[in-house]
């Protein structure tokens, strides 16, 4: 009789794990191209007006998004709520006249946006620059675990810090630099901002360079003009810089050539350990006037509770969030994002109608999560991470996309954050079974593992993996696929031709999602916990 016990454990595990094939393989059959496209459809019409918070456009996104959700049998993840209010404030920033820069005895006249894009998150009504001086503090880095402190020698209190964009790695070639072409936190504009408020800058001016920041110039120009959205801060939280903005490239050369420099050279000089920033000599006038509208914006999701461990979940993640209607482009005003993010919120809903197909309910939980402002700088994704509706370490894992292009199927799996964790080589095994292969972003100095809601998942700990078809067409192959996305980012990206077309091929996509269906459907029905990889910046985060 001993003798049976192992031979029928084993044929008991084998037929459980056949059962479970059998039941993933039903799953991803319920993952169309043409529901992607239905999706799509709808949520980059017309009628949703741009999907912008505190509009109409919110409403009626966010109770489309809700009553989808429980179409597919998800119930709501906020106790009895499918929302989650997010405090925020509006803060549209005029700007009075020119900016004024006294350089070499000059004045310098540079319009704002076209020269100089500025915003204000401060909850001053009226701010004004008179004649501050203008510090260049290099890539305006403080980062003690690469040596590394561009403000060391400079007092920016009160002052206007001059910083460049992106990191010094990628600029060198050294891949011992940071982390070489691969942005780290620290080359993020949004970082940049942080820092300059910690030592007390008034304002802070990044240079744009396309390479480094990842868009041409016209996104922080438009970015600009339109209000923005911040976290409401409480009082006693840190004050952000009175001013923020970018300077375009041709507006920098002019200021530093008047002041007998060349941006080149002062970019090289930067990259170098110990290089220290200097007093530019010159100064700015700015006055700028604030109007602020406080509200609540809506995360929305759904959970799919676990039949053991209902406590416990993985969340699929897309943002809702776009521009509304704004300034017009080729007579179009409505900023639509049929890409930008409705091909994701496509994703989402898909892996999720799959999970809610399975006779059997997985063991773990399931949450479909869209948050809002991930425009405005993540600002939904990061008070869910903040105030989730589960413990913060019951947080599995987050799987998030975000501009998913419909340009057919891909042979590759670009993840972006490549080598983070563990989740990349479930996705490998995953991707071999799709006859597909995974690959690191070819362009990581964009900093895109940073730019969207998966990031502030992977601050609080919890593994986060944003990978999609990307860069190898298997019908056209990979030069063909890098002009679709080149010509997707110069035409449409934050513009109003970001349109949905019944041109648009989403074959790719439905591959796209069969794949993480395929990872997270691994984790929830067992007790794997994903982990960091040695070296990653979010090992210690939990």
């Amino acid at each position: 009789m001993k003798r049976l016990v192992l031979p029928l454990i084993a044929i008991a595990l084998l037929t459980a794990s056949c059962n479970d094939d059998r039941a993933l393989e039903r799953a991803m059959k319920t993952i169309t191209a043409e529901e992607l496209r239905d999706y799509t459809r709808i949520l980059g019409a017309d009628s949703m007006m741009g999907r912008k918070p505190f509009t109409p456009g919110e409403t009626i996104t966010v109770g489309y998004l809700a009553s989808e959700l429980e179409k597919l049998g998800f119930s709501p993840a906020f106790g009895e709520s499918w929302f989650q209010e997010v405090p925020m404030v509006e803060i549209t920033t005029a700007v009075s006249g020119p900016a004024v820069i006294t350089a070499a005895g000059k004045k310098l006249e540079f319009s704002a946006p076209d020269d100089i894009a500025i915003e204000s998150p401060s909850m001053r009504q009226y701010v004004e620059l008179e004649d501050i001086p203008m510090i260049f503090c290099g890539f305006g880095i403080v980062a003690p675990e690469y040596d590394w402190n561009d403000f060391e020698a400079v007092d920016v209190k009160g002052k206007c810090a001059v910083v460049l964009v992106n990191d010094p790695g990628l600029y060198t070639g050294d891949s011992a630099l940071f982390k070489g072409r691969t942005m780290t936190y620290y080359g993020r504009w949004t970082y940049k901002y942080e820092e300059a408020a910690r030592h007390g800058a008034a304002a802070v001016l990044i240079i744009h360079e396309t390479l480094g920041a990842g868009y041409d110039y016209s996104i922080p120009r438009k970015s600009s003009i339109s209000p923005g959205l911040y976290q409401e801060t409480a009082q006693g939280d840190p004050e952000p810089c009175p001013v923020t903005g970018w300077i375009s490239a041709g507006a920098a050369e002019k200021l530093f050539r008047t002041l007998g420099y060349d941006v080149e050279t002062l970019r090289k000089e930067a990259c170098s350990p110990g290089y220290r920033g200097f007093e530019t000599g010159a100064s700015i006038s700015l006055r700028l006037t604030n109007s602020h509208v406080k509200n609540i914006s809506i995360n929305v999701a759904g959970i799919l509770p676990g039949r053991t461990n209902p406590e416990e979940a993985v969340v699929i993640s897309a943002h809702w969030d776009h521009f509304g209607v704004g300034e017009a482009e080729n007579g179009d005003s409505i900023y639509n994002g049929a890409v930008d993010n409705g091909t994701s919120m496509a994703w989402a809903f898909e892996i999720g109608e799959a999970f809610a197909s399975l006779k059997k309910r997985p063991e773990r939980s399931v949450i479909i999560f869209f948050p809002t402002a991930e425009e405005q700088g993540l600002l939904g994704s990061s008070w869910f991470a903040s105030s989730p509706p589960l413990k913060r370490d019951n947080l599995i894992a987050c799987f998030n996309n975000d501009l998913l292009l419909p340009i057919g199927r891909m042979k590759d799996i670009m993840v972006t954050g490549y080598g983070q964790s563990e989740l990349d080589d479930m996705l490998a095994t995953a991707a071999l079974r799709q006859d597909r292969y995974i690959m690191p972003d070819p362009n990581p100095e964009t900093g895109m593992y940073f730019r969207s809601d998966h990031f502030p998942f992977a601050k609080i700990g919890v593994p986060a993996l944003f990978a999609r078809g990307n860069c190898d067409s298997r019908e056209f192959g990979k030069e063909w696929a890098a002009e679709q996305e080149k010509d997707y980012i110069k035409n449409k990206y934050h513009k109003p031709a970001d349109n949905y077309y019944h041109e648009m091929n989403f074959d790719g996509i439905a591959e796209d999602a069969r794949a993480i269906l395929d990872v997270s459907y691994r984790i929830v029905t067992s007790d794997i916990r994903p982990r960091w990889k040695p070296g990653s910046e979010f090992m210690n985060n939990r």
